[in-house]
C-alpha cells in the first residue's frame, strides 16, 4: 500500500469528526481605527493645515528632483543592501518560514521507520510507513497560521516602510551635503573679505588714520572667520560620511554634494487624512500585527478544547485491510493544567490590546507628520521670501558701510557689525534652501508616497 493511500485512508476518517469551523474574521481596518483612538478622536475628513490639491496623492517623488546624481545614490543604497536593509531582508525570510512552518501543522506527518533487529544471525527486517494527523477541528491549528500569515504581511510591510523611510534619508542627506558645501564657499568668502578688510585697516593705521585697536579687531574678526570655516569643513566631511554609511561604503568622505541647491518642486496633492491609513506601510504593518495578535487570542482560547490526534502504520507490503487495521486514535481533553490555559488567553490578549495602542500611537503620530509638514510647507516658503530681501538689504548695507569707513566716516566695529548681519542672512538663505528641500521629502514620507513609480 502506497503512502498516498495511508494519507486518504487516514483522511476518511478524519473526516467524520471534522467540524466545520472556520477562523474567526479579524476586525475591519474601521472597527481597528475606532478601537485603537479614543472615543472622542476622530479621524479629520480634511487636512486642517493649509493642503491645497488634495487629490490623490501621487507616486513617484523621487524623479520630481530632477537629479540624475541623487537618483543614483538612492539606487546604490538599495541595491547594495545597506546593513540595516539587509537585516529587515532576513527578518522578511524568517517571517516567511514561520508562516510556512504554522501552514505545516495542518497536513499530516508521515515518516518512514525499518526494524534491522535480527535473531541468530538473520539481519532480515520490516520497513513500514507511518501516519500522524491532528485534524484541526476547532480552528486552533487554523488560527495559528493565519497568524502567523498576518506577521509575514507585516513584516513585508515594515520592510517596505524601511525602503521608503531609506530613500528619503538618502535624498535628505544628499540635500545636507550640498548645504554644507555652500556654507564651506560662504566661509571661504567670508575669510577672504576679512583679509582683505585687515590689510586695508593696516594700512590704514600706518598712516594715522585708525588706531592699533581697529588693527587687533580685524585681525580677531579674520582669526573668528578661520574656525568657522574650520568648523564648516569639518561639518562637510561629517555629512559626508554619513551618505556613505546608508550607501553601504566605506566612510572616507569622499561625496561632495551638488555645487548649488535645487529648487523646491512645485506643490503636489495631499491627498485626505483617511487615505494615508492604507497607502503608509508602517500604518499597514501595525494594523496586519493587531490581525495576528487577535488570532493567536483565538488559537490560546481554542487550546482549552479537546484534541484528536489520528494515526496509521503500516509495512509497506501490507493491504488495505492491515492498514485499516492499524489505524489508531487519540483524544486528549485538558481538565486541570493549574491555571496554564488562562494564563495564555489572558497574554494573548494582553498582547492583543498593546498591538491595538501601538497602532493608535502610530496613526496619531503619521498624522501629526503630515499635519506639520503641510504647515512648514507654507511658512517655509514665506522665511526664504523675506530672507532673500534680507540678504539683498544687508549687501545693500555692507556696500554703504565700507565705502564709508573708506572715506573715514565710520568706524570699524560698525562695519563688522553690519558685515555680519550680512554673512548671517547669506547663510539663512543656504539654510531655508534645504530645509525646504528636506521638508518636501519628509511630507512624501508621511503622505505615504512611494519614491518609486508604482504600477496601476
Amino acid at each position: 500500500m502506497s503512502a498516498r493511500g495511508i494519507v486518504v485512508g487516514a483522511g476518511l476518517l478524519g473526516a467524520g469528526l471534522l467540524a466545520a469551523c472556520a477562523v474567526k474574521e479579524a476586525p475591519t481596518t474601521p472597527e481597528v481605527v475606532e478601537d485603537a483612538l479614543p472615543p472622542t478622536t476622530k479621524v479629520a475628513a480634511e487636512w486642517t493645515a493649509p493642503a491645497g490639491d488634495t487629490g490623490k496623492v501621487d507616486d513617484g517623488w523621487l524623479k520630481n528632483f530632477h537629479d540624475p546624481q541623487l537618483d543614483a545614490l538612492v539606487k546604490e543604497a538599495l541595491d547594495t543592501h545597506n546593513p540595516n536593509m539587509r537585516l529587515l531582508s532576513a527578518q522578511v525570510d524568517r517571517a516567511a518560514a514561520s508562516a510556512r512552518l504554522a501552514g505545516a501543522a495542518l497536513k499530516p506527518v508521515i515518516g518512514l521507520g525499518a526494524d534491522m533487529s535480527g535473531t541468530g544471525g538473520n539481519t532480515d527486517g520490516s520497513v513500514g510507513v507511518g501516519v500522524s494527523w491532528e485534524p484541526d477541528i476547532w480552528g486552533k491549528v487554523r488560527a495559528g497560521a493565519t497568524a502567523a500569515e498576518e506577521n509575514l504581511q507585516a513584516t513585508v510591510a515594515d520592510f517596505e516602510w524601511a525602503r521608503q523611510s531609506l530613500a528619503a534619508q538618502v535624498a535628505k542627506t544628499w540635500f545636507l551635503a550640498t548645504e554644507i558645501k555652500q556654507q564651506v564657499a560662504l566661509a571661504r568668502d567670508t575669510v577672504d573679505i576679512l583679509e582683505q578688510l585687515t590689510e586695508l585697516v593696516q594700512a590704514k593705521q600706518e598712516i594715522g588714520q585708525v588706531s592699533m585697536e581697529d588693527v587687533f579687531l580685524a585681525r580677531a574678526d579674520r582669526d573668528v572667520a578661520q574656525d568657522a570655516l574650520r568648523q564648516a569643513l569639518g561639518g562637510e566631511k561629517e555629512i559626508q560620511r554619513g551618505l556613505e554609511i546608508l550607501l553601504g561604503r566605506y566612510p572616507a568622505g569622499e561625496i561632495e554634494g551638488a555645487d548649488n541647491l535645487m529648487p523646491v518642486p512645485p506643490p503636489m496633492p495631499v491627498g485626505l487624512p483617511a487615505d494615508i491609513i492604507q497607502r503608509r506601510p508602517d500604518l499597514v504593518a501595525a494594523e496586519r500585527q493587531v490581525a495576528a495578535a487577535f488570532h493567536l487570542t483565538e488559537q490560546a482560547r481554542l487550546a482549552k478544547l479537546p484534541s484528536i490526534t489520528l494515526s496509521a502504520g503500516v509495512g509497506v507490503d501490507s493491504g488495505l485491510d492491515d492498514m485499516i487495521g492499524g489505524l489508531g486514535a487519540g483524544l486528549f481533553a485538558p481538565l486541570f493544567t493549574g491555571g496554564a490555559l488562562e494564563a495564555q488567553v489572558e497574554q494573548a490578549n494582553a498582547d492583543q490590546q498593546a498591538t491595538i495602542a501601538v497602532y493608535g500611537l502610530s496613526l496619531l503620530k503619521a498624522f501629526e507628520e503630515v499635519e506639520t509638514s503641510l504647515t512648514n510647507e507654507a511658512l517655509f516658503q514665506q522665511r526664504e521670501a523675506y530672507l532673500r530681501s534680507a540678504e539683498v538689504n544687508s549687501e545693500r548695507a555692507y556696500e554703504m558701510s565700507r565705502a564709508r569707513f573708506d572715506i573715514g566716516q565710520t568706524d570699524l566695529l560698525s562695519v563688522l557689525q553690519i558685515q555680519a548681519k550680512w554673512i548671517g542672512t547669506r547663510v539663512g538663505v543656504v539654510n531655508i534652501g534645504s530645509d525646504r528641500l528636506i521638508q518636501r521629502v519628509d511630507l512624501h514620507l508621511a503622505l505615504g508616497g512611494s519614491f518609486e513609480t508604482r504600477p496601476e
